[in-house]
Protein backbone atom coordinates (compact mmCIF):
# COMPACT_ATOMS: atom_id res chain seq x y z
CA UNK A 1 0.00 0.00 0.00
CA UNK A 2 1.51 3.49 -0.67
CA UNK A 3 1.34 5.65 2.01
CA UNK A 4 1.15 9.44 1.60
CA UNK A 5 3.04 11.95 4.33
CA UNK A 6 1.90 15.67 5.12
CA UNK A 7 4.25 17.19 2.59
CA UNK A 8 3.56 14.84 -0.21
CA UNK A 9 2.55 16.43 -3.03
CA UNK A 10 -0.78 15.61 -4.36
CA UNK A 11 0.26 16.14 -7.94
CA UNK A 12 2.35 13.10 -7.32
CA UNK A 13 -1.18 10.55 -7.07
CA UNK A 14 -1.86 8.74 -10.62
CA UNK A 15 -4.24 10.17 -12.49
CA UNK A 16 -6.98 8.15 -14.81
CA UNK A 17 -5.89 7.85 -18.02
CA UNK A 18 -7.45 10.72 -20.52
CA UNK A 19 -7.88 11.26 -23.72
CA UNK A 20 -8.33 14.41 -25.23
CA UNK A 21 -9.63 15.09 -22.03
CA UNK A 22 -11.94 12.56 -21.07
CA UNK A 23 -11.45 9.62 -18.34
CA UNK A 24 -11.14 6.68 -20.41
CA UNK A 25 -13.82 4.64 -18.43
CA UNK A 26 -16.33 7.52 -19.50
CA UNK A 27 -15.22 6.78 -22.97
CA UNK A 28 -15.37 2.77 -22.81
CA UNK A 29 -19.00 3.52 -21.72
CA UNK A 30 -19.58 6.15 -24.23
CA UNK A 31 -18.30 3.77 -27.25
CA UNK A 32 -19.38 0.47 -25.84
CA UNK A 33 -23.32 2.46 -26.16
CA UNK A 34 -22.53 3.49 -29.93
CA UNK A 35 -20.98 0.52 -30.59
CA UNK A 36 -23.87 -1.94 -29.34
CA UNK A 37 -25.90 0.34 -31.50
CA UNK A 38 -24.43 0.01 -34.61
CA UNK A 39 -24.23 -3.83 -34.41
CA UNK A 40 -28.16 -3.97 -33.47
CA UNK A 41 -28.93 -1.35 -36.04
CA UNK A 42 -26.72 -3.57 -38.61
CA UNK A 43 -24.44 -0.53 -39.09
CA UNK A 44 -21.85 -2.98 -38.65
CA UNK A 45 -22.98 -6.62 -40.22
CA UNK A 46 -22.85 -9.50 -39.12
CA UNK A 47 -19.73 -11.89 -39.06
CA UNK A 48 -17.88 -8.81 -40.03
CA UNK A 49 -13.92 -8.24 -38.98
CA UNK A 50 -13.78 -5.68 -36.60
CA UNK A 51 -10.71 -2.89 -37.18
CA UNK A 52 -10.28 -1.56 -34.08
CA UNK A 53 -8.30 1.20 -35.49
CA UNK A 54 -11.67 2.03 -37.52
CA UNK A 55 -13.63 1.94 -34.76
CA UNK A 56 -10.85 4.45 -32.96
CA UNK A 57 -11.14 6.87 -35.73
CA UNK A 58 -15.23 6.14 -35.95
CA UNK A 59 -15.87 7.10 -32.56
CA UNK A 60 -13.32 9.72 -32.18
CA UNK A 61 -10.90 8.44 -29.59
CA UNK A 62 -7.32 8.43 -29.36
CA UNK A 63 -7.14 5.36 -27.27
CA UNK A 64 -7.68 1.11 -28.31
CA UNK A 65 -8.61 0.75 -24.72
CA UNK A 66 -11.94 2.02 -24.64
CA UNK A 67 -12.55 -0.44 -28.06
CA UNK A 68 -11.14 -2.98 -26.77
CA UNK A 69 -12.99 -2.83 -23.37
CA UNK A 70 -16.37 -2.19 -24.95
CA UNK A 71 -15.72 -5.10 -27.76
CA UNK A 72 -15.25 -7.50 -24.57
CA UNK A 73 -18.00 -6.10 -22.42
CA UNK A 74 -19.83 -6.93 -26.14
CA UNK A 75 -18.35 -10.01 -26.42
CA UNK A 76 -20.29 -11.30 -23.27
CA UNK A 77 -23.52 -10.28 -24.68
CA UNK A 78 -23.25 -12.36 -27.56
CA UNK A 79 -22.85 -9.41 -30.29
CA UNK A 80 -19.11 -9.75 -30.65
CA UNK A 81 -16.83 -12.61 -30.90
CA UNK A 82 -13.27 -12.91 -30.07
CA UNK A 83 -11.51 -15.45 -32.71
CA UNK A 84 -8.48 -16.62 -30.50
CA UNK A 85 -5.56 -14.79 -30.80
CA UNK A 86 -6.88 -12.91 -34.24
CA UNK A 87 -8.95 -10.30 -33.39
CA UNK A 88 -12.89 -9.49 -32.88
CA UNK A 89 -15.39 -9.94 -35.30
CA UNK A 90 -19.40 -8.85 -35.19
CA UNK A 91 -20.89 -11.74 -34.15
CA UNK A 92 -22.87 -13.76 -37.35
CA UNK A 93 -26.02 -14.67 -37.91
CA UNK A 94 -27.80 -18.00 -38.42
CA UNK A 95 -31.40 -19.77 -39.02
CA UNK A 96 -29.98 -22.51 -35.91
CA UNK A 97 -29.10 -19.46 -33.74
CA UNK A 98 -32.22 -17.33 -34.63
CA UNK A 99 -34.63 -20.59 -33.72
CA UNK A 100 -33.11 -20.93 -30.43
CA UNK A 101 -33.11 -17.44 -29.34
CA UNK A 102 -36.42 -17.27 -30.53
CA UNK A 103 -37.34 -20.67 -28.58
CA UNK A 104 -35.27 -19.12 -25.30
CA UNK A 105 -37.53 -15.61 -25.61
CA UNK A 106 -40.73 -17.42 -25.39
CA UNK A 107 -40.12 -19.20 -22.28
CA UNK A 108 -38.57 -16.18 -20.24
CA UNK A 109 -41.13 -13.78 -21.17
CA UNK A 110 -44.38 -16.37 -21.48
CA UNK A 111 -42.85 -17.05 -17.50
CA UNK A 112 -42.47 -13.24 -16.82
CA UNK A 113 -45.62 -12.59 -18.02
CA UNK A 114 -47.46 -14.73 -16.23
CA UNK A 115 -45.74 -13.73 -13.21
CA UNK A 116 -46.12 -9.58 -14.19
CA UNK A 117 -50.13 -10.70 -14.43
CA UNK A 118 -50.10 -12.70 -11.45
CA UNK A 119 -48.56 -10.08 -9.54
CA UNK A 120 -49.68 -6.76 -10.96
CA UNK A 121 -51.61 -3.79 -9.87
CA UNK A 122 -53.30 -0.57 -11.34
CA UNK A 123 -49.79 1.10 -11.77
CA UNK A 124 -48.39 -1.57 -13.93
CA UNK A 125 -51.05 -1.67 -16.14
CA UNK A 126 -51.16 2.18 -16.32
CA UNK A 127 -47.64 2.10 -17.36
CA UNK A 128 -48.21 -0.47 -19.74
CA UNK A 129 -51.18 1.34 -21.74
CA UNK A 130 -49.19 4.32 -21.68
CA UNK A 131 -45.64 2.75 -22.93
CA UNK A 132 -48.26 0.98 -25.76
CA UNK A 133 -49.90 4.19 -27.19
CA UNK A 134 -46.62 5.80 -26.86
CA UNK A 135 -45.32 3.10 -29.41
CA UNK A 136 -48.13 3.29 -31.37
CA UNK A 137 -47.53 6.90 -32.04
CA UNK A 138 -44.00 6.71 -33.46
CA UNK A 139 -43.49 5.47 -36.67
CA UNK A 140 -41.52 2.44 -37.51
CA UNK A 141 -39.19 3.25 -40.30
CA UNK A 142 -37.50 6.53 -41.69
CA UNK A 143 -35.79 5.51 -44.32
CA UNK A 144 -34.83 2.21 -46.53
CA UNK A 145 -32.71 -0.39 -45.64
CA UNK A 146 -31.63 -1.56 -41.49
CA UNK A 147 -30.90 2.00 -40.81
CA UNK A 148 -33.70 3.78 -41.67
CA UNK A 149 -35.80 1.84 -38.96
CA UNK A 150 -36.44 4.58 -36.54
CA UNK A 151 -34.09 4.52 -33.21
CA UNK A 152 -36.83 6.46 -31.13
CA UNK A 153 -39.67 3.53 -32.15
CA UNK A 154 -36.78 0.86 -31.49
CA UNK A 155 -36.15 2.55 -27.90
CA UNK A 156 -39.90 3.00 -27.23
CA UNK A 157 -40.43 -0.59 -28.32
CA UNK A 158 -37.79 -1.88 -26.21
CA UNK A 159 -39.38 -0.43 -23.33
CA UNK A 160 -42.98 -1.79 -23.81
CA UNK A 161 -41.66 -5.13 -23.57
CA UNK A 162 -39.67 -4.00 -20.67
CA UNK A 163 -42.58 -2.99 -18.87
CA UNK A 164 -45.39 -6.28 -19.84
CA UNK A 165 -43.10 -8.52 -18.56
CA UNK A 166 -42.05 -5.91 -15.52
CA UNK A 167 -43.92 -6.73 -12.84
CA UNK A 168 -42.35 -10.54 -12.60
CA UNK A 169 -40.77 -9.33 -9.51
CA UNK A 170 -37.32 -11.43 -10.64
CA UNK A 171 -34.60 -8.36 -12.18
CA UNK A 172 -32.87 -11.54 -13.24
CA UNK A 173 -35.29 -12.74 -15.86
CA UNK A 174 -36.26 -9.17 -16.92
CA UNK A 175 -32.84 -8.22 -17.74
CA UNK A 176 -32.37 -11.23 -19.18
CA UNK A 177 -34.89 -10.82 -21.30
CA UNK A 178 -33.68 -7.16 -22.20
CA UNK A 179 -31.04 -8.69 -23.23
CA UNK A 180 -32.19 -11.29 -25.82
CA UNK A 181 -34.45 -8.03 -27.03
CA UNK A 182 -31.49 -6.72 -28.25
CA UNK A 183 -29.75 -10.04 -30.15
CA UNK A 184 -33.50 -10.61 -31.67
CA UNK A 185 -33.56 -6.98 -32.88
CA UNK A 186 -30.60 -7.39 -34.55
CA UNK A 187 -31.93 -9.99 -36.88
CA UNK A 188 -35.66 -7.45 -37.02
CA UNK A 189 -33.11 -5.19 -38.69
CA UNK A 190 -32.04 -7.44 -41.09
CA UNK A 191 -35.14 -8.06 -42.34
CA UNK A 192 -35.68 -4.54 -43.44
CA UNK A 193 -33.08 -5.37 -45.97
CA UNK A 194 -35.90 -6.96 -48.09
CA UNK A 195 -39.21 -6.40 -48.97
CA UNK A 196 -41.49 -8.29 -46.45
CA UNK A 197 -45.11 -9.33 -45.89
CA UNK A 198 -46.72 -6.23 -44.00
CA UNK A 199 -47.44 -6.89 -40.42
CA UNK A 200 -49.51 -4.28 -38.53
CA UNK A 201 -47.22 -4.16 -35.60
CA UNK A 202 -49.54 -1.45 -33.85
CA UNK A 203 -52.55 -4.32 -33.37
CA UNK A 204 -50.23 -7.00 -32.52
CA UNK A 205 -49.28 -4.74 -29.57
CA UNK A 206 -52.40 -3.70 -28.55
CA UNK A 207 -54.14 -7.27 -28.84
CA UNK A 208 -51.57 -8.01 -25.94
CA UNK A 209 -52.25 -4.84 -23.81
CA UNK A 210 -55.80 -5.61 -24.18
CA UNK A 211 -55.82 -9.17 -23.06
CA UNK A 212 -53.70 -8.35 -20.34
CA UNK A 213 -56.03 -5.92 -19.18
CA UNK A 214 -58.74 -8.62 -19.55
CA UNK A 215 -56.43 -10.35 -17.23
CA UNK A 216 -56.95 -13.26 -19.96
CA UNK A 217 -53.28 -14.61 -19.05
CA UNK A 218 -53.69 -17.60 -22.13
CA UNK A 219 -54.43 -15.35 -24.68
CA UNK A 220 -52.46 -12.50 -23.61
CA UNK A 221 -49.36 -15.50 -23.79
CA UNK A 222 -50.60 -16.64 -26.78
CA UNK A 223 -50.20 -13.56 -28.26
CA UNK A 224 -47.23 -12.85 -27.47
CA UNK A 225 -45.71 -16.09 -28.68
CA UNK A 226 -47.52 -15.50 -32.04
CA UNK A 227 -45.62 -11.48 -32.05
CA UNK A 228 -42.11 -13.35 -31.83
CA UNK A 229 -43.09 -16.51 -33.77
CA UNK A 230 -43.78 -13.99 -36.37
CA UNK A 231 -40.99 -11.87 -36.27
CA UNK A 232 -38.80 -14.81 -36.22
CA UNK A 233 -40.58 -16.08 -39.78
CA UNK A 234 -40.54 -12.98 -41.53
CA UNK A 235 -36.36 -13.27 -40.98
CA UNK A 236 -36.36 -16.96 -41.64
CA UNK A 237 -37.32 -15.44 -45.27
CA UNK A 238 -33.95 -13.77 -45.70
CA UNK A 239 -30.90 -16.10 -46.68
CA UNK A 240 -29.49 -15.75 -43.30
CA UNK A 241 -26.34 -17.91 -44.63
CA UNK A 242 -25.44 -15.41 -47.21
CA UNK A 243 -25.35 -12.87 -44.51
CA UNK A 244 -23.19 -14.20 -41.78
CA UNK A 245 -20.72 -15.38 -44.96
CA UNK A 246 -20.46 -11.40 -45.46
CA UNK A 247 -22.28 -11.68 -49.09
CA UNK A 248 -23.76 -8.44 -47.78
CA UNK A 249 -20.97 -6.96 -45.47
CA UNK A 250 -21.32 -3.69 -47.20
CA UNK A 251 -24.84 -2.66 -47.52
CA UNK A 252 -25.86 0.62 -46.38
CA UNK A 253 -22.74 1.01 -44.62
CA UNK A 254 -21.35 4.11 -42.64
CA UNK A 255 -18.18 4.92 -42.95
Amino acid sequence: MRVFTREANISSIQKPEIVRGTPIRTLASSVYSRLRNDIIRCVLMPSEKVRIDALCRRYEVGSTTPVREALNRLTSEGLVRQIDQRGFQIAPVSRDDLLDLTQTRIRLNELALRDSMARAGAQWEEDLVVAELRLSRIPERIGPGPSGVNPEWTEQHRKFHCVLIGASGSKLIEGFCALLFDQAARYRNLSAMDTLPPRDAVAEHGAIVDAVIKRDTELAVSLLRNHFTLTTDLVLSLKLDQVSEGEIADYDKIA
